[in-house]
């Protein structure tokens, strides 16, 4: 069997908030996205919300590229945004943000979203990180998609950022991932054994006109509908770039260790949606600071000896693809935390300082804006 490429894309999707107050925007300056167009060359789109921006990689061959496209478009939308007295944060929730403050984005095909998911799509003001794995051979995709779901709640863990819903901390590191479960076609993906299967399914609700095509299924991985890619989607939007390379790195890493295992004529053992399903709530509720199954055992493991191992599984694939630098950086997630985890210790130190629940989320929402644009910390 041919090695896949292993080309790389990333896309981001920002919230804009205004740069003093930190408050959602309500609609987006006119001319804002054809400013960071003139900057990075066009690869940022709207968004459902007028207060979201997306910004995509171009196809990597190397994490070296991937990092300097994911830099100068986080640059880009930095520094269209502050011409307007504006800053992105990369998090999956706003602090404080109300759905119903929020404005649809004036284009036919969102207005048309918003109509087919009614009120669901009120709530739909959360961002997400999506990576692409380039993979031609379509069998080998849907092959891989069925194996790797057993490893999307530890990506999940260690890419949280959505602590806070409208203004309270929800107890969940990922409030993003409860919020999203509730549009159709989400969460993990069925488990086909060919791709004419998948086709087959897929054509079932294009044929009914009950979606356009397999652009409209969101699972938390699935065959991209335009590229020849894996697409990752299970993740929150980590707000430091280098968690982001990391996590991607750790995604390409997985898929190329079990495309070893294949060509060996091995395969990871799956694992039921019922059972991957609980390690995906764990997750959300807990992030890194707390256990999932290992399936081999049959018992709780703490996620950063989990990553120890999922680690060292990878060194092969990390020397093959030149980012063992951006697999080593899981561990440093492990230890210092997530996104969510730093919100969260920031609103308490806040408030042990004598801040307000206001006072304290403002203090989030500061360091979400310097973290979105920090420098790599290590």
């Amino acid at each position: 069997m041919d090695e896949p490429s292993w080309t790389m894309g990333v896309e981001e999707e920002y919230l804009l908030v205004d740069r003093e107050s930190g408050e959602l925007v309500v609609e987006q300056p006119p001319g804002l996205i054809e400013r960071v167009a003139e900057l990075r060359h066009g690869q940022v789109s709207p968004e459902l919300f007028s207060a979201q921006i997306e910004i995509g990689t171009g196809i990597c061959d190397d994490f070296r590229s991937l990092r300097a496209d994911i830099g100068l478009l986080r640059l880009a939308v930095t520094e269209a945004a502050a011409e307007y007295g504006l800053a992105p944060i990369a998090a999956s929730t706003h602090p404080s943000a109300r759905a119903e403050e929020a404005h649809i984005t004036d284009k036919e095909r969102y207005r048309a979203l918003a109509a087919d998911l009614q009120g669901v799509s009120r709530q739909l003001i959360i961002s997400g990180l999506h990576v692409h794995v380039g993979i031609e051979d379509p069998e080998l995709r849907i092959d891989l998609m069925g194996q790797m779901t057993a490893f999307l709640p530890y990506l999940l863990a260690l890419s949280t950022s959505s602590p806070f819903w409208r203004g309270e901390d929800t107890g969940l590191k990922s409030y993003r991932s409860a919020v999203f479960c509730t549009l159709p076609r989400t969460g993990l993906p069925e488990r086909f054994s060919s791709w004419a299967e998948y086709e087959r399914h897929i054509n079932v609700l294009v044929r009914a006109g009950v979606i356009e095509d397999a652009s409209k299924v969101w699972w938390d991985i699935r065959p991209s509908n335009s590229y020849p890619t894996l697409e990752m989607r299970v993740t929150d939007l980590p707000t430091r770039m280098e968690d982001t390379v990391a996590v991607a790195a750790a995604y390409a890493c997985l898929l190329r260790m079990l495309w070893r295992l294949r060509i060996q004529h091995l395969s990871w053992r799956e694992h039921s949606n019922f059972l991957v399903g609980q390690n995906k709530w764990l997750a959300e509720r807990h992030g890194i600071e707390g256990e999932l199954i290992d399936f081999e055992s049959g018992e709780l493991e703490p996620v950063p000896r989990a990553v120890e191992r999922i680690v060292d599984m990878v060194r092969p694939d990390a020397e093959s693809l030149d980012c063992v630098a951006e697999i080593e950086h899981l561990r440093t997630i492990c230890q210092r935390g997530t996104s969510a985890d730093r919100q969260l210790a920031t609103y308490s130190a806040a408030t042990e300082a004598g801040a307000d629940s206001s006072e304290a989320l403002h203090e989030v929402m500061q360091t979400l804006i310097e973290d979105t644009l920090a420098p790599p910390a290590d």
